[in-house]
């Protein structure tokens, strides 16, 4: 059992291929480890731990492996782990600040990213993939 320094209750939204789901979360982090732990009406459905390795229901695999099997193979290993963190993805490729966060538009052969983090919401969408991710404040 790992101790987290910091949890968060998030209204969470994913939707890919592999993973939908709406509803209760809470992410849980230290400086090296994250851990998302999904709920439907209470219950706890899923959790995804992130260090190293990616660790679900299923088992551990490494970074690579998760974003190949559930996200995107084109997508950098630390992806999951600085959206849920509220991060610069691509090492900040297109960042551009506004008032309270930033913004960042990513398009490649493989992606088309629009991604935006301010102080209540994280929202990121791959046209391409057919990839979201929406984490917002609960109230």
């Amino acid at each position: 059992m790992k101790n987290y320094e910091h949890t968060q209750s998030k209204i969470i939204i994913i939707k890919s291929p592999q993973l939908k789901f709406a509803d209760l979360g809470y992410i849980r982090n230290t400086n090296d480890s994250i851990e998302l732990e999904l709920f439907v009406a209470g219950k706890s459905i899923k959790k995804i731990a992130i260090n190293y390795l990616v660790c679900i229901d299923e088992g551990c695999m490494s970074r690579s492996n998760f974003n190949a099997e559930y996200l995107s193979s084109a997508y950098p290993d630390e992806l999951l782990q600085n959206i849920l963190l509220g991060r610069a993805i691509y090492d900040g490729v297109g960042k551009l600040k506004v008032d309270d966060g930033f913004g960042q538009k990513i398009k490649t052969n493989d992606v088309d990213i629009k991604y935006r983090v301010n102080s209540h919401e994280i929202f990121f969408k791959d046209k391409k993939n057919r990839i979201i991710f929406k984490i917002k404040d609960i109230n």
